[in-house]
């Protein structure tokens, strides 16, 4: 279970399963309704060229497109503890008390204690319930990883209440992507429209069974695009607020022209139910994802090298940046394409292949999806001027683009430490060519997160060499300094306020 900090209170990612299929209509607005808006609109709204304003006609869309939407239901075990009620504090029913766990349980494997019995494990059956959709008329679905995850039976219910035992062919736990297939012919298919032709505030509709209610349609507009989640997904996730509940996970999310734009995988909830913010993986990343398991069976990504910050204000004010956008790198790995293209900590990755990085997070989405060996052109921003940069991409294999968690941030503060230099027996142990090792962190040093122990290693992407170069670069900052620091084996850039 995933669990997110958003305005500092605790929310749920919930990974959500089961599905189906059904319709509902919304009618269109009437010319009379119309007119009398425009009475109430002021004098110069009111005389601009009149537009009617429709709602699309869902219920045909679903009438046309529904019967290529599945239920899929698996079925598979668990590993249970059976002294877990007293090593983690279990509820009444003999399942851990943690409301995230017990909310994962209930919508994804089904009801049932792990049994009787002290000490050692036993298999518990579990059970759950997922949405697909049919992309080709031989019988391959698509749907989420989550969904199928530890599945040992598959099956597939039809609209026409067939159902199918389906195998799965493969599923990528980075996108949340899975293909699975049946021994059919000749079935309804969804037509794929495209992400990129999606626009923010366009209708969009859901299809699935929320909370087992089959043949359910839910209707919203979308709220966001490219919107990157603090679950070190390479998803570049399509927001809206459509209603998506516990057994929409896997469903399609349709335009109003009755093409799929995405997959409904993902929700922020307080509560385990929908609370208005609903995230889908954009067709276009599933598409490739599914060509990829369909031709080999596996899905390969591709890997830079970094791991990056957010660039906030401050960090902009010290690294002369005109707004606080882009990914700052603060580890570059040995070895890597990052390291071979001639990327340095401190510099900051504005646009790769022309697109624009806002946030850190938009880094490892564009690079996840992208191809090993495929070459990528990199702007970015070192110390105080642009340059390109081109990389040639590896295969990531068990390993993604970090990016550095808020968590991992130090507070804002100002500066004030007492340095030294490291010895030749420290940097051999920091694994460091230079740096100053900080004996005394106190006031702004102290605020903003450094620790006694910690190494300097640079101020602004400059790297450090002795206590007068650090006083000099500190004069002449104006507003703030950035400040890597390397504690234990983790490198981390430290944003100070000098007031």
């Amino acid at each position: 279970m995933k669990s997110v900090a958003l305005n500092n209170t605790r929310l749920v990612v919930a990974l959500l399963a089961a599905g189906a299929i059904g319709g509902a209509g919304v009618g269109a607005f009437n010319a009379a309704h119309t007119s009398a808006m425009a009475a109430l609109l002021p004098a110069t709204v009111a005389s601009a060229p009149a537009t009617p304003m429709a709602l699309p006609d869902f219920s045909q869309i679903t009438e046309r497109y529904g019967p290529a939407v599945v239920n899929i239901s698996v079925t598979g075990t668990t590993k249970v503890s059976n002294d877990s009620s007293q090593a983690q504090g279990d509820d009444d029913d003999g399942m851990p008390s943690d409301p995230f766990f017990e909310f994962f349980r209930r919508f994804q494997q089904g009801q049932g204690g792990p049994g009787a019995g002290r000490g050692g494990q036993q298999e518990m059956p579990t059970r759950g319930q997922g949405s697909g959709f049919i992309v080709s008329a031989d019988g391959i679905i698509l749907t989420n990883a989550h969904v199928v995850k530890g599945a040992k039976e598959v099956t597939v219910k039809l609209t026409d209440r067939r159902e199918f035992r389906a195998k799965v062919l493969g599923a990528d736990p980075k996108t949340d992507v899975a293909v699975i297939k049946i021994d059919a012919k000749n079935l309804p298919v969804a037509t794929l429209g495209k992400t990129s032709e999606l626009k923010v505030g366009e209708w969009v509709l859901a299809i699935g069974s929320p909370f087992g209610f089959e043949n359910t349609v839910t209707a919203g507009v979308v709220s966001a695009k490219g919107r990157s989640l603090p679950d070190d997904s390479a998803v570049p996730f399509i927001q809206t607020d459509v209603a998506i509940n516990p057994g929409n996970s896997g469903g399609p999310l349709f335009n109003t022209r009755g093409e799929v734009v995405g997959i409904n995988s993902q929700i922020y909830t307080r509560s385990g139910g929908y609370q208005g913010v609903s995230f889908a993986i954009p067709i276009d990343v599933a598409n490739k994802i599914k060509n990829q398991i369909v031709a080999t069976g596996k899905v390969e990504h591709a890997r830079l090298g970094v791991a990056v910050q957010e660039v906030n204000q401050t960090f902009a004010d010290s690294f002369k940046l005109d707004k606080p956008e882009g990914a700052l790198v603060s580890t570059v790995e040995k070895g890597s394409p990052a390291e071979k293209a001639g990327l340095q900590s401190g510099d900051v990755i504005r646009k790769v292949n022309g697109q624009a990085i806002v946030s850190s997070g938009d880094l490892p989405a564009i690079i996840g999806l992208a191809s090993p060996g495929d070459s990528v052109k990199l702007e970015i921003w070192r110390q105080g001027s642009a340059k390109e940069l081109t990389a040639q991409l590896a295969n990531a294999s068990d390993k993604a683009v970090a990016v550095a968690g808020k968590s991992d941030a130090a507070s804002q503060g100002k500066l004030g430490l007492a340095l030294r230099p490291l010895q030749p027996d420290e940097k051999q142990e920091a694994g460091l060519d230079a740096g100053l090792l900080v004996q005394q962190a106190s006031g702004p040093a102290a605020l903003a997160g450094v620790q006694s122990g910690d190494v300097l290693i640079s101020i602004n992407g400059v790297a450090v060499k002795n206590v007068e170069q650090v006083r000099a670069m500190v004069a002449k900052s104006d507003k703030s300094v950035a400040l890597l620091i390397q504690r234990g084996d983790t490198k981390i850039f430290v944003p100070v306020n000098l007031g």
